[in-house]
C-alpha cells in the first residue's frame, strides 16, 4: 500500500526490474549512461527533456536509477493511464509535492499554491507522457515558465510520446534534449546480459545470441521474462541451463502464428 508520504517519490530499487526479478542487477548500457548525462545536464540547466521509446526497453529503469544518484530528494513522479484533465493534473501535483491540507477549491488559489511550492528545487518526472492532453502540457509549461520556479521536467513515454510533444510547438521549442531508447544491439547484449543476472554469468555466448535473435530482440523486459521462466524451469527440473531448456523458456514469449 502506498502511503501519502510515498506518493510521488521514486520507487524502491526492488521495483526496477520487471516482475521484481530476484537477482537482477542494473547494468550500465549505453542508453542508461546517456540518460544519466542528459538528466544531469537538464538539472543544471533547469530544463525540460524527453526520453522515449517502445515498451520494455528500460526507460523507467534508466530514469529512476539516474535520479537516485543525481537528485533523489527533490525528485517527484506523476503518472496517468488515461487522459487527465487539468484539474486531475493539479491534484496529482498537489499530492506528489507533499503539500499539506486540502487542495484549494479555486484554480487561481491552486495555481498560486503550486507556483509557491515550485520555487523550491524540484525534478518532476512525467511518466507515460503520451497520455497527457494539450491542456495538461500547456499547464506544465506554464508552471515551468514561471519566473520564480526552480523546476526540471523529465517527460518519459512509449509509443506516441515523441509525436505528442512534437505536436505542441510551444512545448517542443522548450525541450532541451530528446533521447530515444532503442533496442540493444547484439554486441551490447553479449556484453551486459551475463552481468544482468547470475543465471547468464557463465552461459555460452552462442546461446545468448540465439536467445536474443529468436526471442528477446534487444528488449530488456523480454530478457527479464525469459530469465523468470528459465530460473523456474531450472528449479523445477533440476537441470542446468542448456539449449532445450532455454528454447522452452522463450517459447512462452512467442506470438500466435498469423493465419494464411
Amino acid at each position: 500500500m502506498v502511503t501519502a508520504e510515498q506518493m510521488g517519490r521514486l520507487p524502491r530499487e526492488r521495483e526496477d526490474h520487471f516482475m521484481r526479478l530476484p537477482g537482477a542487477q542494473v547494468v550500465s548500457t549505453r542508453a542508461l549512461l546517456m540518460v544519466r548525462e542528459n538528466i544531469r545536464a537538464a538539472i543544471e540547466a533547469r530544463a525540460m527533456i524527453c526520453i522515449y521509446g517502445q515498451a520494455g526497453r528500460g526507460k523507467s529503469l534508466a530514469v529512476n536509477t539516474s535520479l537516485r544518484g543525481l537528485a533523489p530528494r527533490p525528485t517527484r513522479r506523476i503518472q496517468f493511464r488515461s487522459r487527465p484533465s487539468t484539474r486531475d493534473l493539479r491534484h496529482e501535483l498537489f499530492h506528489a509535492l507533499g503539500l499539506q491540507g486540502r487542495p484549494p477549491g479555486q484554480p487561481i488559489e491552486f495555481d498560486r499554491m503550486l507556483r509557491g511550492a515550485l520555487e523550491e528545487t524540484h525534478v518532476l518526472v512525467c511518466d507515460e507522457a503520451q497520455w497527457l492532453s494539450k491542456m495538461c502540457f500547456e499547464y506544465l509549461r506554464y508552471l515551468w515558465d514561471d519566473i520564480g520556479s526552480d523546476l526540471t521536467i523529465v517527460f518519459t513515454g512509449g509509443d506516441g510520446c515523441f509525436e505528442m510533444l512534437q505536436s505542441e510547438p510551444m512545448l517542443e521549442s522548450r525541450v532541451y534534449a530528446w533521447q530515444e531508447i532503442d533496442r540493444m544491439p547484439l554486441e551490447e547484449v553479449l556484453a551486459v546480459i551475463p552481468a544482468f543476472h547470475p543465471v547468464w554469468a557463465d552461459t555460452d555466448p552462442d546461446l545468448i545470441e540465439m536467445c536474443d535473435e529468436e526471442a528477446a530482440e534487444g528488449n530488456f523486459r523480454a530478457w527479464a521474462k525469459i530469465t523468470h521462466h528459465l530460473v523456474a524451469g531450472m528449479k523445477e527440473s533440476g537441470r542446468s541451463l542448456d539449449e532445450d531448456l532455454l528454447r522452452w523458456s522463450y517459447s512462452k514469449l512467442r506470438k500466435r502464428p498469423e493465419k494464411p
